[in-house]
């Protein structure tokens, strides 16, 4: 009982404090360069395998990527599945995911980089989403995009993949 508490009590320090971090961040970051289109289908693609990005120095240094694996283990119920040394990700799988129900068992308590999703998206460089998710990116001035685009002369084929490349298609 007393662990299951804890863990509550950790969560929402860390949600709070996940909270904090990205209304600083984003505020000192501006604008995001996409706009977030579409609305969640229930696919549950981004329960499945819960992935982590971390910089360099945090992948490479064995005793970091430990405390993040752990944390991930201990609070959030994550199975580490792959550590991608190519990408430094870690993937992982939920615990809390029913694939049958495509559901979350800890909906109300999930972590903050759950409930951020996907709106984290449009502060990547090149956001992409899974192909089941209904959700996608348009570059903030996709328009003026297009426009500049049409006048190349370039052919419906290629300018129907340079838009799409470029977030830009309508």
């Amino acid at each position: 009982m007393k662990d299951g508490l804890f863990r509550r009590f950790i969560k929402k320090i860390a949600l709070l404090s996940h909270s904090i971090d990205l209304a600083i961040t984003r505020r000192s970051l501006g604008p995001p360069p996409y706009i977030l289109k579409g609305e969640c289908n229930g696919c549950g693609a981004c329960c499945v395998n819960p992935t982590i990005h971390l910089y360099p120095p945090f992948f490479y240094v064995r005793s970091i990527r430990w405390m993040y694996i752990t944390w991930h283990r201990v609070i959030n119920g994550f199975k580490l599945v792959e550590e991608n040394r190519k990408d430094k990700t870690l993937v992982f799988e939920c615990t809390h995911y029913d694939p049958t129900t495509k559901l979350c068992d800890s909906y109300d308590s999930r972590p903050g980089m759950c409930r951020d999703y996907p709106k984290n998206m449009v502060y990547l460089p090149n956001p992409e989403f899974f192909e089941e998710c209904s959700y996608t990116a348009e570059y903030r001035y996709a328009q003026g995009m297009r426009e500049a685009l049409e006048k190349t002369g370039l052919s419906e084929e290629k300018l129907k993949e340079l838009k799409k490349k470029l977030h830009i298609e309508e």
